[in-house]
C-alpha cells in the first residue's frame, strides 16, 4: 500500500515537467491526422513540415503558460523577513581647525625595524 502511495505522489510531482513529453507523444501518435487536418502548412508540400509546425505550436503554448504561472507565483510569494539591521546612526562633529595650537601635521618615525633600515630613510 505504501509503495502504490508513493507511486502517486511520484508521479503528481513528476507530472509538469513530463507534460511537455505528452504533447510529443500526442503528436507521435497522431503524426498523420496533425498533417492532414491541424497543420498550418498542409498546402505547402514543398516545406515537409508534417505537423511539425503544430507541435512547436503547441510546446511554445506550454511554455508561455509556464512562464506566467512562475512570474505570477514569484509575484504573489509572500515576504516574510528573517534579519533585521539594527539602525545605527552615525554623528560627525566639524571641529575647528587651529594651525597655530596643534603640532606639525606629518610626524616623522626615525627607527624603522626593518633589515634594510641603513637604506631606507627618510631625508634628514
Amino acid at each position: 500500500m505504501r509503495s502504490v502511495l508513493a507511486y502517486i505522489l511520484l508521479a503528481a510531482i513528476m507530472l509538469p515537467t513530463l507534460s511537455p513529453w505528452g504533447t510529443v507523444a500526442y503528436y507521435q501518435i497522431n503524426k498523420t491526422y496533425i498533417a492532414r487536418v491541424l497543420c498550418e502548412n498542409r498546402d505547402k508540400p514543398l516545406l515537409n513540415c508534417n505537423g511539425k509546425c503544430f507541435l512547436a505550436k503547441k510546446l511554445k503554448e506550454q511554455q508561455d503558460k509556464k512562464d506566467i504561472e512562475t512570474t505570477e507565483r514569484v509575484e504573489n510569494m509572500p515576504f516574510v523577513q528573517l534579519f533585521f539591521m539594527a539602525a545605527c546612526h552615525f554623528f560627525f562633529e566639524a571641529k575647528p581647525f587651529d594651525s597655530l595650537k596643534s603640532g606639525p601635521f606629518f610626524f616623522c618615525l626615525s627607527v624603522y625595524a626593518t633589515p634594510a633600515s641603513g637604506i631606507l630613510r627618510p631625508p634628514q
